[in-house]
């Protein structure tokens, strides 16, 4: 019982933590999986999903992002076309909203970032 009630007690310190970070990535329902980006970032640099599933990328702040395939290289945007990547020409993300992109049928890493913001780039591992 003590050590149920010391799990508890970790996990209601925890969770706050996992909110403030914007929530890293989750899986839902169908195969969607959603990462977050805050006004000049992704929450996380890359993320690792199973072939076939789609990737929502969702905005939380009121920043515009415009995302392309490709990635930030040396200060330089490079842009790229992966084979298997689904096509993501400029897509524009305004301030809480959204994108879904994929489904990813091809196992593969893909690049993707975002042309307003230097450095904001994504790896997307699919396996």
């Amino acid at each position: 019982m003590k050590k149920l009630f010391l799990a508890l007690v970790a996990l209601g310190m925890l969770a706050p933590l996992l909110v403030a970070c914007g929530g890293a990535s989750s899986n839902s329902t169908g195969g969607n999986y959603t990462l977050h980006m805050t006004d000049m970032n992704f929450a996380q640099a890359s993320i690792t999903i199973p072939e076939g599933s789609t990737l929502t990328l969702v905005n939380d702040s009121s920043a515009p992002h415009i995302l392309a395939n490709g990635s930030w290289m040396n200060g330089s945007s490079q842009a790229m076309h992966e084979q298997g990547m689904p096509m993501m020409g400029n897509m524009q993300v305004m301030g809480n909203g959204s994108l879904t992109i994929g489904p990813f049928t091809i196992p593969g890493t893909y690049h993707f970032y975002c042309t307003v913001h230097p450095g904001m780039n994504l790896t997307v591992v699919v396996q």
